[in-house]
């Protein structure tokens, strides 16, 4: 029985290392590995064991014959990697490897400033090092960054990678002080008098406009603001999100994940969305919603889409089920071959439209060229171009989702041109280092970070063992000062409080957790005292018997 990787991969390699027959590739070392939008099983050399399946912190392998019938295509998927690249050396892998110890034996200190994938897998990269401390920081007094706010609610086996960041939280030496906004309530002169080494894991924080008329009236959003508040972040939760245009359309520009995300959470059902981890008012909001349709607009054709495969067969899953009906426009140009994702969109292309659903429309090489309407009634529609011919998609809600874009740290280089940090393998200079999108720019998946962190740390560990001064400044005298600045700070124990009651709440509705989206509800919560221990009340016998008499 042949075992099969089911979504993109959190790079975490645990399944490579597990495999006795070295049958998942990309491995680590190989061409691809680092980019690769999944792993793949060779169901040919595979032996059933199950190993890898137990080795997967993210629930991502399953044995063929329980696939779910939205799941069938990745048999296929993992097929076709084998019939391009054979793999006919079957040596074991092994990544396993001597673990680097520092030169001077002693305990350093870095802090990472970014509580999300770059963030984590790079203090996971650190404390494998049994001489490192390591102090996460961020702004929101939650970690997990666009896996929390970011992730489709209806994806929660993305979700899963949170094991991986709770088995970082409990190694020895890690540390977080959330709540804490690095370039406000602390800069960098107070990091580096308090720590060896410092790693910005910041992300990219802004999106890409348009840049054409109308982009900035009401009812002209980015997607990634949109993705923010039906996901609970605590910065988008008075986000107006016009639902009730007349047309029942939508129109996202762009076609990567996150424009997919985007339209299927605007057309699914709010019965499914309930039973998610979605944040209560937009959820309401949601389920009043007017929009029957979803216009995604590519400027090119179906073979540069930059969305996933893994996403476009979870699209088709849906398609399958009868809830959702996806019809693929290309104005008469034909799909081209060569495959598996044009393969996809052409079976799609093929199909009759189906009535009384919500419907997606994946319309290519079609370009934006003004949003209508006025600021006082909002977006009325949008005027779209194809071969120079122009028409108005009328909606009430343009969302703009072509990519993400870094914004300047504070008291870092900034390169305007790429929206990132300039540095050389991660290091910005000696004991100053970035890794994740402000590093490389908003690219990759989420473990895609893991093989950015493993670079970045190696720099830095490069540099410890070089001679980096030691910090001036102690762990208690940084305790004081963060204490000082931001009494309200959280730490581990905190979060893990935060975490139980969304986890409670959620679970008196049959959900997998129910967000709390106010930070002062979420302090309040988080610094909760644990409810003391109530002592055990025994009949006076017992008592007799338990005091020795």
């Amino acid at each position: 029985m042949a075992y099969v990787v089911t979504q993109s991969c959190c790079a975490d390699a645990s399944c490579v290392v597990a495999c006795p027959v070295n049958c998942i590739h990309p491995a680590p070392g190989e061409p691809g590995f680092a980019t690769a939008e999944m792993l793949f099983v060779d169901a040919t050399a595979c032996v059933g064991c199950g190993a890898c399946a137990t080795a997967c912190p993210v629930d991502a392998i399953k044995p063929a014959s329980t696939l779910t019938r939205e799941e069938q295509p990745f048999v296929a998927i993992n097929a076709d990697y084998y019939d391009c690249f054979p793999h006919h050396d079957r040596t074991p892998l092994s990544v396993v490897v001597a673990q680097r110890r520092l030169v001077e034996r002693r305990v350093r200190r870095v802090a990472v400033v970014g509580a999300g994938p770059a963030g984590l897998y790079a203090a996971d990269e650190l404390l494998k090092h049994p001489e490192v401390e390591v102090d996460v920081y961020d702004r929101l007094p939650t970690p997990y960054g666009l896996v929390r706010a970011g992730v489709a609610p209806d994806h929660p086996h993305t979700k899963r990678v949170e094991k991986l960041f709770r088995a970082v939280e409990d190694q020895p030496g890690f540390r977080y002080l959330l709540g804490v906004e690095v370039g406000t309530d602390l800069d960098l002169a107070d990091l580096r008098q308090h720590y060896d080494a410092v790693v910005y894991a910041v992300g990219a924080s802004s999106d890409r406009s348009l840049g054409i008329d109308g982009e900035q009236l009401p009812g002209s959003l980015s997607a990634t603001d949109v993705v923010g508040w039906y996901n609970g972040h605590p910065g988008q939760q008075d986000l107006e999100v016009p639902l009730d245009h007349p047309s029942g359309r939508a129109v996202v520009v762009g076609n990567g994940n996150v424009a997919l995300d985007v339209a299927r959470i605007l057309t699914r059902d709010p019965a499914v969305l309930e039973r998610t981890d979605m944040a209560a008012l937009p959820w309401a909001a949601l389920s009043r919603s007017g929009v029957r349709e979803v216009v995604v607009l590519g400027r090119r054709g179906p073979a540069e889409a930059a969305f996933t495969l893994p996403e476009l067969v979870g699209l088709v899953g849906l398609v399958d089920d009868g809830v959702l009906d996806v019809v693929v426009d290309t104005g008469g140009a034909a799909i081209p071959a060569g495959g598996r994702k044009l393969q996809i969109l052409a079976d799609l292309a093929s199909r009759a439209p189906r009535a009384g659903v919500a419907r997606i429309v994946l319309r290519f090489h079609t370009r934006p060229i003004e949003i209508e309407g006025d600021h006082e009634t909002g977006v009325r529609g949008v005027v779209v171009e194809r071969d120079g011919v122009r028409e108005t998609l009328e909606t009430g809600l343009v969302l703009r989702a072509i990519g993400y874009r870094g914004r300047p740290v504070a008291d870092l280089p900034f390169d305007e041109a790429t929206g990132t940090v300039p540095h050389e393998a991660g290091r910005v200079r000696p004991g100053l280092y970035v890794a994740g999108w402000v590093k490389r720019g908003p690219s990759g998946f989420i473990g895609t970070n893991k093989t950015c962190a493993e670079q970045t740390v190696s720099s830095l560990l490069d540099d410890l063992d070089a001679g980096l001064p030691a910090p001036s400044g102690t762990r208690a005298e940084l305790d004081a000062l963060v204490a000082a600045r931001c009494p309200d700070a959280v730490d581990l124990a905190a979060w893990r409080r935060l975490d139980a009651e969304e986890r409670r709440r959620g679970a008196t509705r049959s959900r997998p957790r129910a967000k709390i989206v106010d930070v002062a509800e979420m302090l309040r919560v988080a610094h909760a005292a644990p409810a003391p221990a109530r002592r055990r009340r025994y009949p006076s016998k017992v008592r007799e018997v338990l005091a020795g008499r």
